[in-house]
């Protein structure tokens, strides 16, 4: 069984950064591409970038292209997604997701989850 589990989040002032990490065990040979979502108060949780298995294929929603950067080390089973530029508005419970398959940005397409870490952002 694949477990993820998130840390890095905090609380940082707007044009701040912050990196995630996600560090992955069990099950690795039944994953390939990973990903970051994110879920607002009051809102759905939403795609925020994602990174195929070798990591040379990305993908980001547009409200952080630019801002944020996925990235990968499979040799220390971690996932890490870089945020610079932050804004009020990417306040937010960050999720690692993981599935057995190519790169996607649908959360139904995502098998496994962690239980998130929390990014607040002040204005």
């Amino acid at each position: 069984q694949v477990q993820l589990v998130e840390s890095g989040g905090g609380l940082v002032q707007a044009g701040g950064s912050l990196r995630l990490s996600c560090a992955v065990s069990g099950g690795l040979f039944s994953i390939d591409a990973m990903g970051w979502f994110r879920q607002a108060p009051g809102k759905k949780r939403e795609f925020a970038a994602a990174i195929n298995w070798g990591g040379d294929t990305t993908d980001y929603a547009d409200s952080v292209k630019g801002r944020f950067t996925i990235s990968r080390d499979n040799a220390k089973k971690m996932v890490y997604l870089q945020m610079n530029s932050l804004k009020f508005e990417d306040t937010a419970v960050y999720y690692c997701a993981a599935r057995p398959g190519p790169i996607s940005n649908g959360e139904y397409e995502y098998t496994y989850w962690g239980q998130g870490t929390q990014v607040t952002v002040s204005s």
